[in-house]
């Protein structure tokens, strides 16, 4: 892969910092690696990045190796894969999330970096579906305070199909209601706020049958960096 800029040194982690640096191109890998194949599902990974500009990424991925476009039969539209190479960024950036809880914690949940689309479609992908006590569909609401009013609500949709995330009311009957700040959400999916602790200050919220109430604890699965956040608020506690 030809390169007009770059470090020029033949160290490993200088080329290694020109595949991986630009912006964006580690989330995209993160997106990938998380199970992501579509473009459309990729983006919803990295909401706040253009098309252009993620089309640009994948692109750049493709040619390092990293990725692999695989068409579908009509030509219209199809998968990216990671590669072997790919995969071997894993462990990579499993060490970056977990450094970042550790050294970092506090601007996780800055003002700034709260982003409720990014939040829930991490809850959507961790949710344990086989935990969600349906009988064919089964819906909860998320209401979030402390956002604008066009992302204040989402709407999780389980059923036979997978599960789904809507930004629109589907208009099916809501089984579960969650309340709560996105920044109490955020720190509760970071490891950084026991959700029992959060439900019992009433900063987060649950409207619904006890059964169901008590079904959101089994489903909702937290970050996968989130047993290095809470062994950090716990030391920063003792």
């Amino acid at each position: 892969m030809a390169r007009s800029r770059g470090y020029r040194q033949f160290c490993p982690i200088a080329l290694a910092a020109e595949v991986l640096g630009e912006r964006w191109t580690a989330l995209v890998v993160r997106e990938l690696l998380c199970g992501s194949l579509r473009f459309n599902d990729i983006q919803r990974g990295v909401p706040r990045m253009s098309s252009a500009l993620l089309s640009r990424r994948l692109k750049e991925l493709e040619q390092a190796g990293i990725v692999k476009h695989h068409r579908s039969a009509d030509g219209r539209a199809g998968e990216y894969r990671v590669t072997a190479s790919g995969r071997e960024l894993l462990p990579v950036l499993e060490t970056m999330g977990n450094w970042a809880q550790r050294w970092l914690r506090h601007e996780l949940t800055a003002p700034e970096n709260l982003d409720p689309d990014l939040l829930m479609w991490d809850v959507r992908r961790r949710a344990v579906a086989r935990e969600v006590p349906r009988d064919g569909r089964f819906v909860v609401q998320f209401h979030y305070e402390g956002v604008p009013a066009s992302h204040r609500f989402y709407w999780l949709v389980f059923d036979d199909d997978g599960t789904d995330l809507c930004v629109k009311d589907p208009g099916f009957e809501v089984r579960l209601l969650v309340r709560t700040h996105i920044r109490t959400m955020s720190r509760i999916w970071l490891g950084h706020l026991d959700l029992g602790e959060a439900i019992r200050s009433d900063r987060l919220r649950l409207e619904g049958s006890r059964a169901d109430i008590a079904a959101f604890r089994r489903w909702f699965a937290l970050s996968l960096f989130a047993e290095v956040g809470r062994r950090e608020v716990a030391a920063a506690a003792s």
